[in-house]
């Protein structure tokens, strides 16, 4: 039995044959993209339009919906004990949709954190404060041989990338 292998197609680019030919590609690769920005700079206003036009629609059914939703939950709120069979279920259940009381799991919130923890450590309640050890990767890279034998770090060095900066021309509009 023979295996069927897709064959993938070679990929040909276009290599510059001189110096004065890359200079024209470098070129076009700029005017390439002036032209996508410019295009990006259209479909935004584009999309501009568009939203603007149906946010108007949009806010007065917002409203709308709110509205309702007061009334069905005060409606609800009122008939809690009949559709929740005196609360040993959490949802109701209608023709056209249901309605559920959900309790929210408990959260923490702090205004002042540098206070709030300054006061768990005056009432010696250390154990809700969290400490977070981190890498000082800025002094690992000024001292690298001092961390030369430790396992599983590497600091990587001669990285080159390459990058095509075409200059920009204001282009006449």
């Amino acid at each position: 039995m023979s295996k069927n292998r897709l064959k993938k197609p070679a990929i040909t680019h276009a290599v510059p044959s001189d110096k004065d030919a890359c200079a024209l590609d470098i070129n076009k690769i700029g005017t390439l993209s002036r032209e996508i920005a410019v295009l990006q700079a259209a479909m935004n206003d584009e999309i501009a339009v568009i939203t603007d036009k149906y946010t108007g629609q949009f806010s007065p059914l917002q409203a709308e919906i709110a509205n309702v939703q007061q009334g069905v939950q005060i409606f609800c709120e009122a008939n809690r004990d009949e559709l929740t069979q005196n609360g040993k279920m959490k949802t109701a259940s209608f023709l056209t949709g249901t309605v559920q009381w959900r309790q929210r799991p408990p959260s923490v919130s702090a205004r002042g954190v540098d206070a709030v923890i300054e006061a768990l450590k005056s009432f010696g309640l250390d154990r809700f404060i969290r400490t977070k050890e981190e890498l000082n990767k800025e002094a690992i890279l000024n001292e690298p041989a001092a961390v030369a034998g430790v396992a599983g770090l590497t600091i990587k060095k001669g990285v080159e990338d390459f990058v095509i900066q075409p200059f920009e021309i204001e282009e006449a509009a």
